[in-house]
């Protein structure tokens, strides 16, 4: 999952994006209005997490501005009110949910999680495929019943490949859902990630590689 956080206080957007790192959850920032629809338009983010009060365009005009794109893209808004009037206004805007600050980080992460879910329309929370069970509540990753121990970028990679269902996805696209913006478009970080993950998951080998394409989730032997 890839999200943009929009937050114009840089203590609180980095530590919430540190921490949403350490759940496998890329995430960039913007600190205004302007730079985050800059970034919605070259990046593509699975959910957005804004604050209503940001210099330049105000997140409102940003939320209008994701709805009018047709994306579907989910909004998660921020705000330092608590009153009923300010939640009705920002769902009438588009949010598809809410959370004042202070807020903790782990249920900012649930309600990214679900919002993911829900993003997916029938998709359900556990997602199973291929002999593999993956719990992106719990972080945590079984192969016919045994428990698979992966690094953050690792799950990361692997929850993108589940959720083709076995279609195939390329490297760029990966590149672009479990990594941030800092991340070399000519790396081979992608190459390297999936090998790893391919080794943990062990044999026989669960991610094929096509060749010129990408990687799929298969049930056969995915050498290569």
């Amino acid at each position: 999952m890839r999200v943009l956080i929009v937050e114009d206080e840089p203590f609180l957007a980095e530590a919430v994006r540190d921490g949403l790192r350490l759940e496998a959850i890329a995430a960039d920032i913007a600190g205004d209005g302007d730079t985050a629809l800059e970034m919605l338009g070259v990046h593509s983010y699975d959910i957005a997490v804004l604050d209503r009060d940001i210099p330049g365009p105000s997140g409102d005009e940003v939320a209008a501005a994701i709805v009018a794109s047709g994306s579907g893209m989910p909004i998660l808004m921020l705000t330092a009110a608590d009153r009923l009037d300010d939640k009705t206004s920002g769902f009438g805007l588009g949010a598809d949910d809410y959370l004042t600050k202070p807020f903790e980080l782990r249920e900012l992460v649930l309600r990214l999680r679900a919002l993911d879910r829900r993003r997916g329309h029938h998709r359900p929370p556990v997602r199973e495929l291929a002999g593999l069970r993956v719990d992106p509540f719990r972080r945590e990753v079984h192969r016919d019943g045994r428990r698979v121990a992966l690094t953050r970028k690792q799950f990361a990679v692997l929850e993108v490949l589940v959720e083709a269902e076995g279609g195939v996805v390329s490297a760029e696209t990966l590149l672009e859902r479990a990594w941030d913006e800092h991340a070399d478009p000519f790396t081979n970080a992608v190459r390297i990630t999936v090998s790893a993950l391919r080794k943990r998951l062990g044999e026989p080998w669960v991610i094929a590689t096509v060749p010129g394409v990408g990687y799929r989730i298969e049930a056969g032997d995915g050498r290569g």
